[in-house]
C-alpha cells in the first residue's frame, strides 16, 4: 500500500477510485473548498463523474502541506495551472518523490511541455508523465484502459506501474516523453478539427481523413522538437487521438460540433468548460511557425478558433491545397 495524494478533483476523482480500488491510502485536493464540500454531500463528482461514488476512505483536503506523508503525487490539474501548482506543492514534497503529471498540454508563451515545467518548479522531485486514451468516465467505473507512464528515469515509470496498474488499468512504459507528451496535447487540436467536421454534418471519410492527416502532422510537429516517430502509433498518439476524435466523452470534439453548428469559439469553450485544444491550437501554430513545419490542419483550427474564419471555408481551403505525396519522405525531399 502507498500514500497517494491527488491533486485536482476532475480526472484527479477517477484516479482516486481507481487507485482506492488497488488498496492504496488517497488522499484528494482541490483549490476549490466548495468543490470538496458538494463531494462530501453527495458521495461522488455530480458534476464531472456523476454515478461513480467516492468511498469514504478516500481523504478529501485543501491542505498541500498533506503532500509530505505522500508517496507519489498525481497532478491532474489543467494544464494553465501546472506550473502554479507546482510552486505552491514544491515546499512540502519530499526529496525523490515521484510525480505523474496527467494534463495534456503545453504552456502558453514558453511552448515547454509540461513535464519541463514540473522539472523546473520541482527540481528534486522524478517527474513521470501518463497519457493515452483514458476518459475519466470510463477510469471512474473501472472500464479497461490501456495508457503509457513516460519518464526520462526508467525506474520512476516502473514505480507508477508498478503501483497503479490493474485488472482495469494496464501501464506500459515509455521513454519518449516528448513524443509522449505532444500525442497527448496536440490531439486535441485534431479533435476540436473533428468535432467541428462532426458539427457541420461532413461524414465519416472527412473525419478518417482529418484523423490520420492529423496524426501525420502530430508526428512531423514531434520528431521536430526530438520525438520519435514510431511514439506517435502508440497509446500516447493514435490511441489518444481515436479516443478523443471519436467520443461525446471528449470536450473538444463537443467543442468543435457547436463550432461546426454556428456557435463561435468563445461560446462554445464556454458552454464546455476546459477545452485543452483551444489554447494548444494557438501554441501549436506558433511552434509550427517557428521550427518551419507545415501544419495544415491545425493551421486552419486556429483561423476558426481565433480569427473567425468560417468553417466551411477552412475545409475549402484544405481540400483545395497543392497537390502532396502521402509519403513524408518523398514530401519532405521536395518532390
Amino acid at each position: 500500500m502507498a500514500k497517494i495524494m491527488i491533486l485536482g478533483c476532475g480526472f484527479g476523482t477517477a484516479l482516486a477510485v481507481m487507485a482506492d480500488g488497488c488498496g492504496h491510502q488517497v488522499t484528494l485536493w482541490s483549490l476549490f473548498p466548495q468543490e470538496l464540500e458538494q463531494i462530501r454531500q453527495d458521495g461522488e463528482q455530480k458534476k464531472l463523474l456523476p454515478g461513480v461514488p467516492v468511498p469514504e476512505r478516500i481523504r478529501l483536503t485543501g491542505d498541500l502541506a498533506r503532500l509530505a506523508d505522500c508517496d507519489l503525487c498525481i497532478m491532474a490539474v489543467p494544464s494553465f495551472a501546472v506550473r502554479e501548482t507546482a510552486k505552491k506543492a514544491a515546499p512540502y514534497l519530499k526529496p525523490g518523490v515521484v510525480v505523474v503529471n496527467v494534463a495534456k498540454g503545453l504552456e502558453n508563451g514558453s511552448y515547454k511541455r509540461l513535464s519541463q515545467v514540473l522539472e523546473e518548479e520541482l527540481p528534486q522531485q522524478k517527474i513521470v508523465v501518463m497519457s493515452g486514451p483514458s476518459h475519466a468516465e470510463e477510469v471512474g467505473r473501472g472500464v479497461p484502459t490501456t495508457i503509457t507512464v513516460a519518464s526520462r528515469e526508467r525506474a520512476a515509470a516502473e514505480e507508477v506501474q508498478d503501483l497503479l496498474m490493474n485488472p482495469t488499468l494496464r501501464l506500459y512504459v515509455n521513454d519518449d516523453v516528448t513524443g509522449v507528451e505532444l500525442g497527448g496535447a496536440l490531439k486535441n487540436v485534431i479533435a476540436l478539427a473533428a468535432g467541428i467536421a462532426d458539427g457541420l454534418q461532413l461524414g465519416d471519410n472527412a473525419k478518417a481523413a482529418l484523423m490520420t492527416r492529423g496524426i501525420t502532422e502530430i508526428a512531423r510537429l514531434g520528431v521536430a522538437m526530438g520525438a520519435k516517430t514510431e511514439t506517435f502509433a502508440g497509446l500516447s498518439g493514435i490511441g489518444d487521438l481515436i479516443v478523443t476524435c471519436t467520443s461525446m466523452h471528449s470536450r473538444n470534439r463537443r467543442a468543435g460540433i457547436l463550432i461546426g453548428q454556428g456557435k463561435s469559439a468563445k461560446e462554445a469553450v464556454q458552454a464546455v468548460g476546459t477545452v485543452e485544444g483551444y489554447p494548444c491550437a494557438k501554441t501549436a501554430c506558433e511552434l509550427s511557425r517557428k521550427l518551419q513545419v507545415e501544419m495544415p490542419i491545425a493551421e486552419q483550427a486556429y483561423e476558426v478558433l481565433y480569427n473567425d474564419k468560417a468553417p466551411a471555408q477552412a475545409l475549402r481551403d484544405l481540400m483545395t491545397r497543392p497537390k502532396r505525396h502521402e509519403s513524408e519522405v518523398i514530401w519532405l525531399m521536395g518532390k
